[in-house]
C-alpha cells in the first residue's frame, strides 16, 4: 500500500488480516453499518485487491432502511429499539439473505454526541456477526463517551476482530 491512510495502522492491519483470512477460505464478506456509516466497509477497501473478499455494503443509519434493506422485522426494532442485540442480529442476517457474502458484520449503535439514555447511554454499541453456515456471534460494548469519532472508531476494530473470529473458525 502506498501513501497515507485514512485509518490508523492498527485498523488496516486488522482489515488486512481479514481479507488474508477469507482469501486463504474463499469467503467473502459484506457489511450492514449504522452509527460508523461505512468505516468497517471503508477500511477493508482501503487495502488493494480487497475487491476478492469484500461484496458489498450497506449503511442502515434509518430503521426504514434497516427494514427495506435488510429485511429487520418492524416488530423488533418498535420493541428493542434501534440500538440493540436484537437488531444488530437481525441486521447481520439481513445481510446474510440478501447478499451471495459468507460473511457479514453489522453494527449498530449511539457514537453520540447526543441521543443517548439512562438505558442505551453515548458510546453503547450492538455488533452482531453471521456466517452464511449459520454461526452467529454478538457483542456489546460500552465504550463511553469519549467522543463520536473514538466511538466510531473502536467499533470498526471490534467489528474488524469478529469477521477475524468467524473466518478463523471456518
Amino acid at each position: 500500500m502506498s501513501g497515507a491512510s485514512a485509518f490508523p495502522a492498527p485498523v488496516v492491519d486488522a482489515a488486512t488480516r481479514v481479507l488474508d483470512a477469507c482469501r486463504a477460505k474463499g469467503l467473502t464478506v459484506a457489511t450492514a453499518e449504522s452509527c460508523t456509516g461505512g468505516l468497517v466497509a471503508g477500511a477493508l477497501t482501503e487495502i488493494a485487491g480487497s475487491s476478492d473478499v469484500v461484496a458489498c455494503g450497506f449503511v442502515t443509519y434509518s430503521n426504514d432502511a434497516k427494514e427495506q434493506m435488510l429485511g429487520v422485522p418492524h416488530g423488533v426494532l418498535v420493541a428493542h429499539g434501534a440500538v440493540s442485540l436484537e437488531t444488530a442480529e437481525a441486521m447481520a442476517r439481513g445481510v446474510i439473505a440478501n447478499t451471495p457474502a459468507a460473511l457479514s458484520v453489522a453494527i449498530t449503535g449511539i457514537a453520540g454526541p447526543g441521543g443517548g439514555s439512562v438505558e442505551k447511554p453515548v458510546g453503547l454499541v450492538h455488533f452482531a456477526a453471521a456466517a452464511r453456515d449459520g454461526r452467529l456471534i454478538h457483542r456489546e460494548r460500552r465504550f463511553g463517551d469519549r467522543g463520536r469519532a473514538a466511538v466510531r472508531l473502536a467499533s470498526v476494530a471490534e467489528a474488524l476482530d469478529m469477521l477475524l473470529e468467524l473466518a478463523s473458525q471456518r
